[in-house]
């Protein structure tokens, strides 16, 4: 019974988090930015992700009682929202690098437009990928179960390779390497700071606060990736290292959670930090954005 009530308090969360996202985004027009696009495109995968964990609340017992139909439908569904979900928090990296190491530049390389544009290829491509790979399951739904009530997928062993490394080393990759980039510049920046206000007799005072800017940029990137980390290192681990691909559901159980979970952090880690989430929450939680000229309101 804890095990119910955990998940379907996550699952809450995760939905309840993610919708404030997609509302505050969609609704204020102020919040039209590119950077903020892609977090309207991780809030709607996540979002999704909820309802996900609440089919893997079907699986604690082990038996699956929605059908194959059902079961082959929520392993694409997951395949799809996931990638999404991953493939997105690697543009959010590309932004911020562009942003912090090539701020003069920023307008011209990351629009709108663009960044439209990479959102739908990443969903395109998130379901062409997962309807490729789960191909069989898809068209003779339950053919690898063992018995009734069973959730079984089997995919080739490759394709596990070929997942692992698209869904989990390339984005790791990128996200560590461009992050190190950007830590590196903005330490660079607030050194250049506090050398140039020293000259002013403020290095007192300005040491502080470039230390405590070199501290929060440390901890807002670690967060990011080591949280990233955590979420999905041993659901590939045991993806990677399971023989033939095969993979049941009600084995998995943890793993899955684990892997979703992510997505109820996602809106913390990347909205929770900007002051205009607050705002826009407030304005939400008070129902004023049902005021005719609501969606002007500036909550920059």
């Amino acid at each position: 019974m804890l095990t119910y009530i955990l998940l379907f308090s996550v699952s809450l969360l995760t939905a309840f988090f993610n919708l404030l996202v997609v509302i505050s985004i969609s609704h204020f027009k102020h919040l039209h930015t590119p950077t903020n696009l892609l977090l309207l495109s991780l809030g709607v995968s996540d979002f999704f992700i909820s309802f996900l964990i609440l089919c893997q609340i079907v699986l604690i017992d082990g038996c699956w009682f929605l059908g194959d139909l059902m079961c082959a439908l929520y392993q694409y569904l997951a395949a799809i929202i996931t990638a999404v979900s991953v493939e997105t928090m690697v543009l959010i990296s590309v932004d911020r690098y562009v942003a912090i190491c090539d701020p003069l530049h920023y307008r011209t390389k990351i629009t709108q437009t663009k960044v439209k544009i990479c959102v739908c290829l990443c969903w395109f491509g998130s379901v062409m990928y997962a309807s490729l790979n789960l191909k069989d399951n898809m068209n003779q739904p339950g053919r690898y179960n063992s018995c009734f009530g069973e959730c079984v997928i089997v995919v080739n062993y490759i394709a596990v390779v070929v997942d692992v490394i698209i869904f989990f080393i390339g984005p790791i990759t990128v996200i560590v390497l461009l992050y190190m980039r950007v830590f590196v510049v903005a330490v660079s920046q607030a050194r250049v700071l506090r050398s140039h206000v020293a000259a002013v007799r403020l290095q007192g005072s300005v040491t502080v606060t470039s230390k405590k800017s070199e501290l929060k940029a440390a901890r807002t990137l670690g967060v990011v990736v080591v949280v990233f980390l955590i979420c999905l290192c041993p659901y590939y681990c045991v993806a990677l290292t399971s023989p033939e691909g095969r993979t049941n559901a009600s084995s998995a159980d943890f793993l899955l959670c684990l892997y979703y979970f992510n997505s109820c952090l996602n809106p913390l880690i990347y909205a929770c930090f900007y002051p205009w989430f607050r705002k826009s929450v407030r304005l939400i939680i008070t129902l004023k954005i049902l005021q005719s000229d609501s969606c002007e309101a500036n909550v920059l």
